[in-house]
């Protein structure tokens, strides 16, 4: 895998998830914890950056008033109902332990939905950068992760989706995903099959 055609993108990397007072912690913390996803994915960033590889984040965030959710329906209407993901709110800010990558890793605000695409000028970045490779990090498998996967493939991007680095809501449904779904449109890895990809392709 060519890393000067690949990105990285990180899904939910948030305190309302990741930090043990978040509003949402208590649905996903255990397996973040179990699956060490923010250890993980801090060693696949400083390993990745020196490779040309392109990170972008794109976070989920609402003003106070939720007025961008319309009679919303599951999870969303859990984030309304929470109080979470608010801008003016800690909740909604970017993991501490990835304050050291900001100034290489490309924010793009706009998310209020379950896609990393919808709303984000996402595709039209990775578009610019010639961009043909997509590996997946965050969170929720089930919900963003899932979405994003299926709608980068749709788009023809080469989809990889990092098992180590996402998590979901338990176990079963974290390796119900990554057995039995992902692999339908995607490539499903490891942070060090990654790396060793990358590797290979510069050595080579």
């Amino acid at each position: 895998m060519n890393p000067t055609e690949t990105a990285i993108l990180l899904v939910g990397y948030q305190n309302d998830f990741f930090r043990a007072d978040g509003l949402l912690h208590g649905a996903i913390g255990e397996e973040i914890h179990n699956r060490n996803v923010l250890p993980n994915t801090l060693r696949l960033l400083e390993r990745a950056l020196f490779s040309g590889v392109t990170v972008v984040s794109t976070p989920i965030a609402f003003t106070d008033d939720y007025r961008e959710l319309e009679n919303p329906v599951g999870i969303l209407k859990t984030i309304k109902e929470l109080g979470a993901f608010r801008k003016s709110s800690p909740g909604s800010r970017t993991v501490d332990s990835l304050q050291k990558f900001c100034d290489r890793i490309v924010e793009l605000p706009g998310k209020q939905g379950l896609c990393s695409f919808s709303n984000t000028g996402l595709d039209s970045l990775l578009q610019e950068r010639g961009i043909k490779n997509v590996v997946l990090a965050g969170v929720v498998t089930s919900v963003c992760i899932d979405s994003t996967a299926r709608v980068a493939a749709d788009k023809g991007y080469n989809v990889s989706i990092l098992s180590d680095c996402t998590a979901g809501r338990s176990a079963f449904e974290q390796e119900f995903y990554c057995n039995e779904i992902f692999p339908i449109f995607s490539t499903v890895s490891s942070v060090d099959e990654t790396l060793a990809a990358f590797a290979n392709r510069v050595a080579a």
